[in-house]
């Protein structure tokens, strides 16, 4: 097994370096690193502000996102053992989710209409 974890080190290591010796490298000129917009010169500032909504409505949905991912495996657990506690410990996770979205409605961070 070490012999394999070294064969995979090696390999790995003579990759990287033949990737650094046979690559081409060219400094990327001013006009590359600008932003296109048709042709023209930039109208605004590319770096404008971030609306701090759409971070939170991102942050709730990967929160959400994983914990309906854990949904599934709960589901087939449920399935295999029905004892009390399993029901229970399930119940108790959809009730904490349950929970946390209704709180998110009532502060109105899931809420396109309201600005």
């Amino acid at each position: 097994m070490m012999l394999f974890f070294l064969f995979m080190f090696m390999l790995s290591l003579i990759m990287l370096i033949m990737f650094m010796l046979l690559s081409f490298k060219k400094s990327p000129s001013s006009e590359k690193l600008t932003s296109f917009e048709c042709g023209f010169e930039p109208l605004s500032e590319m770096r404008s502000p971030f609306s701090i909504r759409f971070f939170i409505l991102i942050i709730l949905f990967l929160i959400f996102d994983i914990e309906i991912s854990l949904l599934f495996p709960m589901i087939s657990i449920l399935m295999l053992n029905k004892k009390m506690e399993t029901v229970l410990s399930f119940m108790f996770f959809l009730i904490i989710l349950l929970f946390g979205i209704f709180h998110e409605w009532n502060e109105g961070a899931i809420d396109w209409i309201s600005v």
